[in-house]
């Protein structure tokens, strides 16, 4: 368990020190967006997903310190790269044909290191596709992409305790730890975002936890908020660029309104079908959903052996 434990501790510190500083450093770069779900619409760093990647970096190596395995090694070449990925995707806008390309490219490590089956060559570079477009796709809501992601690797670091699967624990404690640490500057209301470079490395770590965990079905089922907010959209409107999305309205007094025309769904949407709401009160209610799941997957774990 040190290496666990040790990996959560840097990466959290790591990362909660990191971001002032970066805060500053991307407002003086100009690296910002408009916070659109605030009435007076202030400007906001973005690529603050450095920060969870630096930590991350940094907690996985301190593990691989203290107990050497090739899976460690492994995931820090596949997150980086998914990293690069989201820095390049923030900065010049990939299309999703390139996106699609590069996920693919980055899903070849971990494809070399399974039984060459045709099931796994086919997962495989299908989750890395999937997965990191979808913790892309759930997002826009202070606090929401980085909650729901540390509730995402709390849980899987739980469920790989509980099978023992301690090779893998100190990557997802890692990522939990970078992304807590992250929140605290990212909730309600945030001071930075964490860009395309954060959200698609969520997905990233997500992937190499499950398969190197061979947790896949449990993973799944945690993932079923992200699964069913990409099925809407998706039913909805298609695939689309994000310029074509019409936002949510925001009021004077900071509640969310689903605007006149729309040309897509979502959970978000969904849960403002049924009154406006404020934007931390919607975040919370997705992250009970997300809690939910993963109790659901946990109790899984102990009934049945997928060891």
């Amino acid at each position: 368990m040190l290496p666990t434990l040790s990996a959560f501790i840097v990466s959290f510190l790591a990362t909660y020190l990191i971001m002032p500083k970066l805060i500053k450093k991307l407002k003086n770069a100009e690296i910002i967006g408009k916070d659109i779900h605030k009435p007076t619409k202030p400007l906001i760093p973005e690529m603050g997903g450095l920060g969870i990647l630096l930590g991350f970096f940094l907690g996985v190596s301190i593990a691989y310190f203290l107990l050497p395995h090739y899976h460690f090694l492994l995931a820090l070449v596949v997150v980086f790269f998914v990293g690069i990925v989201g820095v390049i995707d923030d900065l010049v806008n990939l299309s999703w044909k390139e996106k699609i390309f590069l996920l693919f490219f980055s899903s070849l490590p971990v494809i070399f290191t399974f039984p060459k089956t045709i099931f796994y060559l086919i997962l495989i570079p299908l989750a890395f596709i999937v997965v990191p477009n979808l913790t892309n796709m759930l997002a826009g809501l202070n606090g929401l992409e980085s909650g729901l992601g540390s509730i995402v690797m709390f849980f899987i670091t739980i469920v790989c305790v509980i099978l023992g699967k301690f090779h893998v624990t100190p990557i997802s404690a890692a990522m939990f730890g970078s992304l807590f640490a992250f929140l605290l500057y990212n909730k309600y209301p945030a001071r930075i975002f964490p860009g395309d470079v954060g959200t698609l490395t969520i997905g990233a770590c997500i992937c190499v936890v499950a398969f190197f965990g061979n947790i896949e079905f449990i993973v799944l089922i945690m993932l079923m908020p992200y699964i069913i907010d990409a099925s809407l959209k998706f039913f909805s409107a298609g695939i689309m660029e994000r310029s074509q999305h019409k936002p949510t309205k925001v009021t004077k007094d900071g509640l969310l309104v689903l605007p006149k025309e729309r040309n897509f769904n979502s959970l978000i949407r969904l849960l403002l079908l049924k009154k406006p709401m404020k934007e931390n009160e919607i975040v919370k209610i997705i992250w009970v959903i997300e809690i939910i799941f993963c109790i659901l997957a946990v109790l899984l774990t102990y009934a049945y052996d997928f060891v």
